[in-house]
Formats: structure tokens, sequence, C-alpha cells
């Protein structure tokens, strides 16, 4: 599984979304370019497919932006990626090409077990843990 630049600025993007979680007001698209070194414009697009998956709500107007749909902790990483990358399985380019013989499926089998292990990761991270662990490596670097 790769994971794309899009997907990372968007996991990026929600976990800014959920250090804000609960505040009075939505969070602009500005600030959390800003904050992320985010294209702002690469970011609309972004929150735009995350809106579609249900994980956020825009708000308009002058005070308009976004916020998470559901709390930090019922926001896993792999919902995230999967709103933005395909995470269905295609075969590598190389083994999609060659005739299926009895090592080929056996790789291909391999390949879908990996694929299903990574998202058995993701699904058990949550944007709270994540939100926990850089709390964690902050307390680290003041030391």
């Amino acid at each position: 599984m790769r994971i794309s630049a899009k997907a990372e600025y968007a996991c990026a993007a929600m976990m800014h979304l959920a250090a804000h979680y609960g505040d009075p007001g939505p969070v602009r698209v500005k600030t959390i370019a800003e904050t992320q070194g985010i294209d702002d414009r690469f970011l609309v697009q972004i929150l735009l497919l995350l809106k579609t998956a249900g994980l956020v709500a825009s708000v308009r107007g002058a005070a308009g932006g976004y916020n998470l749909v559901r709390p930090p902790d019922k926001i896993t990483l792999a919902e995230i990626i999967n709103a933005i990358d395909d995470s269905t399985f295609a075969p590598p380019a190389a083994l999609a090409k060659v005739t299926r013989t009895p090592v080929v499926t056996v790789l291909l089998d391999i390949w879908r077990q990996v694929m299903a292990e990574q998202q058995k990761l993701l699904h058990g991270l949550t944007l709270a843990e994540l939100l926990q662990r850089t709390q964690e490596d902050a307390l680290v670097y003041q030391i």
C-alpha cells in the first residue's frame, strides 16, 4: 500500500481538526494550511473529499471553516486514508502482466495478506491516540 501525499496531508489536516475538537467555532482552512504547510487550494480539495466521506462538516461564511463530525477517538487513520486513496487491492504492475502461475498466485495472496494487515493496523489507530502520541513526543523534547 502506498500512501499518497494527498492522504498524508489529509491525516495532518484531520490531526489539526482533532486538536481543536470541541472549540466553539470551526477551524479555518487558512489556519490549517498555514500550520500544516499545505497549499490552501489543495487543502480545500482534500477537505471536500473528507466531507464526502462523512468525516468533516463545513460551516459557510466569514467565520466558517471545518469541524470533525465525530470525536477524535471515533475516527480511524484507515477512514482518512481510504477516503483519499483507493484502498482496493490492485496487483503489482509486474504481476498483472504475467500468466497466473502457481508462483504468481502465491505472491498475490501474500500481497493481499499484507494489505489486510495494514488495514487492520490503520483501523486500530484513532485520531485521539495519534494526538496522545504527539503530546508524548513533545514531552520528550522538553526534557
